[in-house]
């Protein structure tokens, strides 16, 4: 804690503020800076001369106005109250604010804490007094909603025995819970903790991503999937479907805490996230999925300094549950304003600018948020584990993929969900592009999916992926010389391959079955496909035209498979299966015989 100091501005450039008389300063201690008491925090010290970066508009504030130091980094508070909220980049709640001002705008130097420390929540202890414990030790619940169950944890650093443990009761976050003794000295305990958001939560150990987190979107889980604890990035053109994407992920993804980030989106964009995420049903708990979620709002129009902070907010939050035991999923949207907030503050501070005018430490930046993500043991004497997911959206200007933002965020992410412009035209959406869109986590998945799910599940997946890229390659040849020129054999991938990007890839997010895929029902469906597939070539062997075989009525159920109710779906694919494994080309030979024989005595 540094010793609080006053000082007086040097000099004003937009956020970025110069203030004399700050010997003693800490790097990124938080200041109140003007008359105003406007909140920015330091960012570069030299001799009493210190940098503030200050998140709000700076307009009106003049020279020769104190500065004070607060002697504390930019912290959030941690304790039941987060569930639910919408705050700021620098965790401020947006409708607590509104109440305030009765502004739709938020005026400078409105000061709004971010929990209710007035509200009494009901305590239930889980250890007895007496009691040995460390840091990261569960000490007591509380019901945060009707989902989430609030872990009260000793905050990291302290350790000892529990000396008194107050009773089960109706408690405010700042009461003291417990008391903790340690080599003479006793330590209170409350439900609230403070945690600078700069600095990554201590952890026990950081352990394999072995586990995916399952999203229900037949695309990612099939052909992409992410571990849980895993990173990932999502970039893609205006109109491609980020956003949406995203809300899938949040809603349907099988993380029990979503933190959601909008970093610097246009405001009508966020006002949809808003207003869309508390009418959002929770499909495992039919209960709305703000009961198990935490928005963080910051859209472009504020001030971009708070823009910068506002990930690592996020990031702190998400840490706070995860140190719980929750998987928490993290949707960042988008990186590419948060980086543009970066290169803004890195002008203004007159540094060497770097790749596209971007700060020369963005590759760091970008990994030290994204490095923040795992699957760990947390700290505590139980061994509880979980995760932090991160999925970060990126904003590619003119869809360019080979920026500074997109390339630095693909060296550290380790899934690559690439949006395209042409499929999203075609109104095939996920628009994720499967030919280039990839996964680093498969070897470390694999043994979860031949155990969950089916030891040949991955195969099928491999061939399902040899035959997309053999349809591109067909496809290029068919612009070049047409559809006619090519023999049977080929036209049969390339149908193939269409039932994979018809009847499996494409997913409507709005339709009530096919909004959502169990991994079970993704599966079966890929079978049927690849077993047809091979059926196809079996016939062709035969003496079956592709034009008989498309005329089929399995045809059709193969296009209507992803429509099946879920406690339909095994008992239909697997009948399914069945009907292609019945096939027989001399049968069907002999059906179209017939059939054409009764056509000419018609005629």
């Amino acid at each position: 804690m540094s010793k609080i100091k006053t000082g007086k501005i040097l000099r004003i450039s937009g956020p970025v503020v110069e203030a004399d008389g700050m010997l003693g300063s800490s790097m990124y201690e938080v200041c109140k800076v003007g008359d105003e008491g406007l909140i920015g925090e330091i960012i570069r010290i030299q001799g009493d001369v210190c940098t503030i970066q200050v998140y709000e508009e700076t307009d009106g504030i003049y020279p020769n106005e104190k500065v004070v130091g607060t002697g504390a980094g930019l912290s959030a508070e941690l304790a039941p109250g987060l569930i639910g909220q919408i705050y700021d980049g620098i965790q401020r709640p947006l409708p607590s604010i509104l109440e305030k001002t009765k502004d739709d705008f938020i005026r400078r130097g409105v000061i709004a804490i971010p929990l209710d420390h007035a509200k009494k929540w009901s305590f239930k202890p889980t250890i007895e007094k007496g009691t040995k414990i460390t840091a990261g030790d569960i000490i007591g619940t509380v019901q945060e909603g009707p989902v989430v169950t609030h872990k009260v944890m000793i905050p990291p650093g302290v350790q000892g025995t529990i000396t008194s443990i107050i009773k089960e009761g109706d408690y405010t976050i700042d009461d003291p819970i417990a008391k903790i003794k340690n080599n003479g000295s006793e330590i209170d305990v409350s439900m609230l903790q403070k945690w600078p958001v700069r600095f990554g939560r201590p952890i026990k150990q950081r352990l394999e991503p072995s586990i995916p987190l399952i999203t229900g979107q037949r695309i990612f889980d099939t052909f992409f999937p992410i571990a849980k604890g895993g990173t990932s990035a999502i970039p893609g053109g205006f109109g491609t479907g980020k956003t949406v994407s995203q809300h899938q992920l949040a809603k349907w993804s099988d993380a029990q805490i979503v933190v959601y980030i909008g970093c610097g989106e246009r405001g009508n964009e966020m006002t949809n996230v808003l207003e869309d995420f508390p009418e959002l049903i929770d499909p495992n708990t039919g209960k709305p999925l703000m009961n198990r979620t935490i928005l963080i709002a910051n859209t472009s129009n504020m001030p971009v300094a708070a823009r910068e902070a506002s990930v690592y907010t996020g990031m702190t939050l998400a840490e706070f549950y995860r140190d719980m035991g929750y998987d928490v999923a993290l949707m960042a949207d988008s990186t590419s304003r948060w980086a543009e907030a970066m290169r803004e503050i890195s002008g203004r501070l007159e540094e060497m600018p770097g790749e596209s005018g971007y700060p020369a430490y963005l590759a760091s930046k970008i990994a030290q948020f994204y490095e923040r993500a795992g699957r760990v043991t947390t700290l505590g004497s139980a061994d509880r584990q979980g995760s932090i997911t991160i999925t970060g959206a990126v904003s590619p200007p003119g869809g360019d993929f080979s920026e500074p933002v997109t390339q630095n965020t693909l060296r550290i992410t380790k899934v690559f969900w690439a949006l395209s412009k042409d499929l999203a035209a075609r109104r095939h959406f996920p628009a994720i592009d499967y030919l280039v869109s990839y996964t680093l986590y498969i070897n470390e998945l694999t043994p979860w999916f031949s155990k969950e799910v089916d030891p040949d599940f991955l195969k099928y997946r491999s061939d399902a992926m040899a035959l997309l890229q053999k349809d591109k390659e067909l496809e290029d040849i068919v612009q070049l010389v047409g559809p006619e020129a090519l023999p049977e054999s080929e036209k049969i991938i390339l149908e193939s391959a269409r039932m994979i990007k018809e009847d499996f890839l494409q997913q409507n997010a709005f339709n009530e079955v096919d909004s959502y895929s169990t991994i079970q029902k993704q599966w079966l469906m890929l079978k049927v496909i690849i077993n047809f597939y091979e059926k196809m070539r079996e016939l062709y062997s035969q003496g079956v035209k592709l034009t008989e075989m498309m005329n089929l009525p399995i045809i059709d159920k193969i296009a209507r498979m992803k429509y099946i109710p879920k406690n339909d779906v095994e008992t239909d694919l697997n009948n399914l299966i069945a009907e292609i494994d019945a096939l027989h080309g001399d049968e069907i030979v002999d059906r179209v015989s017939g059939r054409m024989f009764t056509d000419m005595k018609k005629d």
